[in-house]
């Protein structure tokens, strides 16, 4: 193969591989490819425009018509092309994220001038901040905005738009949130908060309640429990309980914030204005005990007893209300000159009706204590007490407190207020009068004490008389009961000896019958044991008789089998080696087994020509006889 041909293939196939693997960079040079991820958008910047208009309008920072420098316009995930890198410059940039329970605010570093005395930027329609161009085409304004972004995904130009992420308002339960708005109109002369504006969703939708004529500062509307998206730029929430009012209580409003209302108290009370809901002033319809969502800095309430209320003048003494906390007990001086003091308990009661009069000619209830009760109540033992000596005072205590309770009555009346009862306590007098008393009442009772002495001695006298009688009287009647007491004696004994003797009979009786019985039952127990025993004997003679039997039969057997192995044992042998062979085998066993000695101590020995031949028989024959007497063993005698 020639080169040209060899060159000619490898362009044919090196220039599609070169192209696979420089694809990228071939699309971005050539054809202005830029690939946005599914996860991105893409903020673009362009350097220079080729023809048209260069320069952006004065003060933009943003491109909505071509102009040089940052575009309005993102990318959003996709493909595009003729965006080359000499003249776009393209940055990814990750989606804007709110996370639950949050929300997003929005500062425009682009757009309209803000107008005179606004603070925040009104909502325009640009798909929540997703469509730069559209918010700068719709006379979107820079600064601070209006429109918040909710929890979700958002595809933002940073470039004109910076987001801050911020807490959502949370409410608690048992409280209420005040509001207080820093846009809209200002506040109504003479009024100290903005009036309600309805459809704006507690001030969620600023734009609506902007719209509506909305003031700015603190406002009559509260919201309640719950979680609300709220542009803290727009509006501050300030958390505060719940009012609430206690059982046996009503709460009387006072109310800062409203027109003025029609005076419902009537002409025979002149001492404030009472109006309806929602007007300026006290409202004449009270609340009943529960819970309020009550904005404090607009209205007041005040908490007015309805049930019966006791106040002390004692001054170790107070009720739970604390209205009398300042009350001490009353000094007075007497009409002879003597000073002393007492205290007093006065039980008032005013009706849920009344209470919006207190409250209103009062201001609260611990004014109409220092105000009314304290100066009535004592002035008037004061004056009692100058009209009287101090025993006097003391022995008419009954009649000065029903006095007390019908003027204390008719006085409170006046002030919607009923005095239910008036209670006189403790009367300390002087201590030097006390003991002229004291001592005259000692002598007073000391006289009737001898006098009743002297009576207990006479009736002494009468007593012991008829004591000694009843005394005559009770030995008598006990002769009289020992005579009948010895004829039930003599009685029992007569029947206990009639008894004894029965009972001696009847024991000897069942002694009899006992024995009896015994002896039957040794009897037969015997006679029971001795045929048992006879039984027994005979049953082991049989067994041990058996056991000898079968013990006999199996060691004969033993023997047999014993023998017969030992006889087939000897044939085998005895045919194996021959008859002298085995028979000289059993002797040398038996020698050995019984430890016979076959040489003897001193051998004696001589030449070789048979002289010996005598004494070696001699030696031979004590052998066979040493032998046969192992073998054969005589009885002992």
């Amino acid at each position: 193969m020639q080169t040209t041909d060899v060159i000619r293939w490898l362009m044919l196939l090196g220039i599609p591989v070169l192209c696979l693997v420089l694809y990228r960079f071939i699309l971005r040079v050539f054809f202005g490819l830029v690939i946005v991820p599914e996860d991105k958008i893409g903020l673009v910047t362009k350097k220079f425009v080729l023809m048209g208009k260069q320069e952006l309008p004065e003060g933009r920072i943003m491109a909505t018509d071509g102009e040089a420098g940052f575009q309005a316009q993102t990318l959003a995930p996709g493909v595009y092309f003729w965006k080359w890198f000499w003249q776009y410059d393209v940055t990814f940039q990750s989606f804007t994220v709110i996370p639950t329970g949050k929300i997003g605010l929005v500062l425009a570093k682009d757009g309209a001038e803000l107008q005179p005395g606004a603070i925040l930027a009104r909502r325009v329609d640009c798909d929540a901040f997703q469509n730069a161009e559209a918010f700068l085409k719709n006379g979107g304004q820079k600064g601070r905005q209006t429109a918040i972004m909710t929890p979700g995904s958002y595809r933002i130009n940073t470039y004109i738009f910076e987001i801050e992420i911020t807490d959502m308002v949370n409410v608690p339960d048992n409280a209420v949130g005040i509001v207080t708005t820093l846009e809209g109109k200002a506040i109504e002369y003479g009024q100290i908060a903005g009036k309600i504006i309805e459809g704006h969703r507690n001030f969620q939708d600023a734009d609506a309640f902007l719209e509506k004529g909305g003031y700015k500062g603190l406002q009559e509307q509260v919201i309640l429990s719950g979680s609300y998206f709220m542009n803290p730029w727009f509006a501050k929430v300030e958390m505060r309980t719940m009012t609430e009012i206690p059982i046996s209580h009503v709460g009387v409003v006072i109310s800062y914030v409203g027109n003025e209302g029609e005076d419902l108290s009537g002409t025979d009370f002149k001492h404030g204005n009472i109006v309806g809901k929602n007007y300026k002033g006290v409202w004449a319809e009270p609340l009943g005990p529960g819970k309020y969502p009550i904005n404090t800095y607009i209205m007041k309430v005040e908490y007015v007893p309805t049930t019966n209320l006791v106040l002390n003048w004692a001054s170790a003494r107070s009720e739970a209300h604390q209205l009398d906390k300042n009350l001490s007990t009353i000094t007075v001086r007497s009409k002879d000159g003597f000073t002393f003091n007492l205290d007093v308990a006065q039980i008032i009661h005013i009706p849920a009706s009344e209470a919006p009069k207190v409250i209103a000619r009062f201001g609260n209830m611990s004014n109409l204590v220092t105000q009314v009760l304290e100066p009535t109540i004592g002035n008037y033992f004061r004056n009692s007490a100058q009209d009287a000596d101090v025993i006097d005072f003391l022995k008419s205590r009954k009649e000065r407190q029903e006095s007390a309770k019908l003027h204390i009555g008719r006085v409170l009346e006046q002030y919607n207020v009923f005095g239910v009862d008036t209670l006189i306590g403790d009367i300390v007098p002087p201590e030097s009068l006390m003991k002229t008393l004291t001592d005259r009442k000692i002598a007073e009772e000391q006289k009737v004490t001898y006098d009743t002495q002297m009576r207990a001695q006479e009736t002494r006298q009468a007593l012991e008389k008829e004591t000694a009688i009843a005394e005559i009287q009770k030995d008598i009647v006990k002769a009289d009961q020992g005579v009948l007491i010895a004829e039930r004696i003599a009685d029992a004994a007569v029947k206990k000896a009639t008894g004894d003797a029965n009972s001696v009979r009847l024991q000897a009786n069942a002694e009899a019958d006992r024995m009896k019985l015994l002896a039957s039952g040794e009897a037969e127990k015997v006679r029971v044991l001795a045929k048992a025993e006879a039984e027994r004997t005979e049953l082991t003679a049989r067994a041990e008789a058996e056991k000898i039997s079968l013990t006999g039969n199996a060691e004969a057997e033993k023997i047999l089998a014993i023998g017969k192995s030992s006889a087939e044992s000897y044939k085998l042998a005895v045919e194996a080696m021959g008859g002298n062979n085995f028979t000289q085998l059993k002797v040398m066993e038996a020698i050995g087994e019984q430890h016979i000695k076959i040489m003897p101590d001193i051998l004696i020995g001589g030449g070789g020509d048979g002289n010996n031949g005598p004494i070696s028989g001699l030696l031979g024959l004590k052998l066979l006889e040493q032998l046969g007497e192992k073998n054969n063993p005589q009885p002992k005698a």
